[in-house]
Order: C-alpha cells, then sequence, then structure tokens
C-alpha cells in the first residue's frame, strides 16, 4: 500500500512529459489521479495512455480531455471532478504549451507575439484558473496540498524572456498563494526539475547532439513530488521553492533505471 493510498490528485497536462511522470508517480503510491490535457487515445502521448500507466503503477488513472487554454473547459473539468468525487487532496499545475516554433533563444522580436500567450496565458494563467475552480473540492479535503511545476528559468535566463517572465510569475503566484492558503491549512509548494528528459527533448536532442546523461527522468521528478506529499510536515515547506535534486537526495529516490544524476543543477544555474 501506498503513502498516498485513497487521495484524490488532479495533474494538469499529464498526456507527456513531467505531468505524465508526475502522474505514474502518485500512482505508485496508491493515488487516484485525474489526468488533463487535449491528446487522447491509445498513442504513447495521451492522457488516456497516463491514464493506464497510473493504474498499472497501483493506483488509479482517470482521463478527462480539457484546453487548458480554454476557461469554460477547465470550469467544466472540475465541475466533473466534484460530481465525481467530493473533494481534491492533492492539485499539481503543470500544463504547459511548448510554442511552435519552439522559442530557443534569439531576440523577443524574434518571436511571434503568440509565444507569450502560449508560455504565460498557459503556464502561468491557467494554473491560476486551476486553482480558483479547484479552491471549493480542496477545502473539502482535510490534508490538501497545491505542487506548481516550475523551472529554474525563473531566476536565471532559460530559452526566451517570456519563458523567464512566466516561470517567475508562477513562483511569486505559489508564494502569495501559500499566504492566503495558510489559514486554510493548505500547503502550496514551487518545484523546480532540473534539466529533464521529456519526449520534447528527447526529439530536440537527435537534432542538436544534446547529452542526456544526467538528465533527470520525468519519473524521478515525479517521485520527488510524492516524496514532498507523504511528509507529514509538508507545510513547514509552504511558499517556498523545492528543488527536484535535493529533494532526490533527502529522500534518496532513484528513476525507473535504478538512477539518478550527480550533477547538481541549482549550482549551474546560479554560476
Amino acid at each position: 500500500m501506498g503513502n498516498l493510498q485513497g487521495k484524490i490528485a488532479v495533474v494538469t497536462g499529464a498526456s507527456r512529459g513531467i505531468g505524465k511522470g508526475v502522474a505514474i508517480a502518485l500512482g505508485e503510491q496508491g493515488a487516484t489521479v485525474y489526468v488533463t490535457g487535449r491528446s487522447t487515445g491509445d498513442g504513447e502521448r495521451t492522457i488516456d495512455t497516463t491514464a493506464r500507466l497510473v493504474t498499472e503503477a497501483g493506483g488509479e488513472g482517470r482521463a478527462i480531455q480539457c484546453d487548458h487554454g480554454d476557461d469554460s473547459q477547465i470550469e467544466a473539468l472540475f465541475a466533473r471532478i466534484g460530481e465525481e468525487v467530493d473533494h481534491i487532496d492533492i492539485l499539481v499545475n503543470n500544463v504547459y504549451k511548448i510554442p511552435n516554433p519552439p522559442a530557443w533563444g534569439g531576440g523577443y522580436w524574434d518571436h511571434p507575439i503568440q509565444v507569450w500567450d502560449d508560455q504565460v496565458g498557459i503556464g502561468l494563467r491557467a494554473h491560476y484558473v486551476a486553482s480558483w475552480h479547484a479552491a471549493k473540492l480542496m477545502f473539502a479535503s482535510p490534508s490538501a496540498a497545491m505542487m506548481n511545476i516550475s523551472s529554474p528559468g525563473g531566476q536565471s535566463y532559460h530559452f526566451s524572456c517570456s519563458y523567464g517572465a512566466g516561470k517567475a510569475g508562477l513562483d511569486r503566484l505559489t508564494a502569495d498563494m501559500a499566504v492566503e492558503l495558510e489559514p486554510k491549512g493548505i500547503p502550496a509548494v514551487v518545484i523546480y526539475p532540473g534539466s529533464v528528459a521529456t519526449e520534447f527533448i528527447q526529439d530536440a536532442a537527435q537534432e542538436r547532439e544534446m547529452d542526456l546523461s544526467q538528465s533527470q527522468t520525468p519519473l524521478l521528478v515525479g517521485r520527488a513530488v510524492a516524496a514532498l506529499l507523504a511528509t507529514d510536515n509538508l507545510m513547514e515547506r509552504t511558499g517556498t521553492i523545492q528543488w527536484v535534486e535535493d529533494v532526490i537526495d533527502e529522500f534518496d529516490l532513484y528513476d525507473e533505471n535504478g538512477s539518478r544524476p550527480t550533477v547538481r543543477y541549482a549550482d549551474r544555474a546560479h554560476q
């Protein structure tokens, strides 16, 4: 039996990448996990596949299609969850839209303005909207918690200025939400993964000859999230940024391959 047995979780943007890893890791600990996203079906990168993998890991996966760029769909998502269960114990805001084409460096003037809406609209605003609709269901839980997946890009330059603005905004949003949620007894924590070998990064690595040997896997990030959620004193960390590399050291965590990266991303980010 896992440490999160019986918990009701929602992981947004869980068809692939970090969201998928978090959902499966919560499943390993016995949680019922609602996974959201736009892609459905039997493919490798869909919410239906993630839900199946959650169940196979030991939890219960439930897929609900949702475009987090549409407020009405977010509202409908939480209305449906409210009809099926009477509370939410865990909210993991993860959904993010990679611009097409991706904004890999260059000047902001080189990118279409839509890049801002992709990275800040989906990567920040949608988290606020989801948290707003989830609030009443979280208040009904005796031990609710919120985890927001951010990035070292909130503190140093990564990819583009719009990316950094979205991540820095999410860090500030979480810190202030933590203040407002504290009287409710609900912790809100920011998660900083390091370099993560998501499907998008793996695809890019083939073209750019990138070395991913020291990258975290999405499941390792997920196991870090699950470990934090299983602690009895998470409120002591509310409003803080938790680096995944620190969490995997603290809880002695390993990825699905029985390994973990040795490079300290936090040290590199501040050089």
